[in-house]
């Protein structure tokens, strides 16, 4: 299928398991040209999915991208996404961890899964794009408390998260590591279906108010400011 949107983004074509460009997506791509952080910028797009932020970025000016994501069938569709739009995108198979050795990194974008889910994640499925453990945290702790060392000194990063996984939380990690973080901007949405699919644990769970279908997404800005943390 062929994710349409505003002619602003890049022309995304999502294969079967690869997760599809939603409002987080194009909320990060629209922070991502808006704070005008990207020409002639190294940048690291982490959970890369279909590859529209790693292609907003270089689309944007940055001088060189790279993307990662643990998934082959994403790394194969984010390939394709790239040449398709004309950018030059390193569009790597791995983790966060194996990422840091192309850093650091004058840009960090992220959509990292963040859905509150019974159990951990496991395996490779499409879920893994969005499920997050019991907190919606399983991913975003690591984000936060490797963007530091990722960054080169003066490096921002900007990332998406929703209400259900604790934005305070993401900042305050990010502060205590010495990075300058906050709230840039939020809006809200109806339940799109993975949120349909997981109201009834969340009610049970009590993080989600009885019959409340709908969430806040937060876009998290952050900046490293000194090579040295507080």
């Amino acid at each position: 299928m062929t994710a349409a949107r505003e002619r602003t983004y890049p022309t995304i074509s999502v294969d079967d398991g690869v997760y599809a460009p939603q409002e987080d997506s194009y909320l990060l791509c629209s922070e991502i040209t808006s704070l005008g952080i990207l020409p002639g910028a190294r940048v690291l797009d982490l959970c890369t999915g279909s590859g529209i932020a790693a292609i907003e970025a270089a689309r944007s000016g940055a001088r060189e991208v790279f993307a990662y994501d643990i998934s082959e069938k994403a790394v194969s569709c984010a390939s394709a996404n790239a040449v398709a739009n004309g950018t030059n995108v390193n569009v790597c198979l791995g983790t966060l961890t194996d990422a840091q050795r192309h850093g650091p990194f004058d840009v960090v974008v992220s959509n990292p899964p963040y859905v509150p889910s019974p159990n951990e994640p496991e395996g490779m499925g499409l879920h893994r794009a969005w499920d997050a453990g019991d907190r919606g945290r399983t991913v975003l702790d690591l984000l936060c408390s490797s963007l530091f060392d990722l960054l080169a000194p003066g490096g921002v990063a900007v990332f998406v998260q929703s209400e259900f996984a604790d934005v305070d939380e993401s900042v305050r990690q990010l502060r205590l590591s010495g990075l300058d973080a906050s709230v840039v901007r939020r809006q809200t949405i109806e339940f799109g279906p993975v949120m349909h699919e997981r109201a009834a644990w969340l009610e049970a769970t009590r993080q989600l108010d009885v019959g409340r279908r709908h969430e806040e997404l937060a876009v998290i800005f952050c900046r490293r400011r000194d090579a040295n943390r507080r």
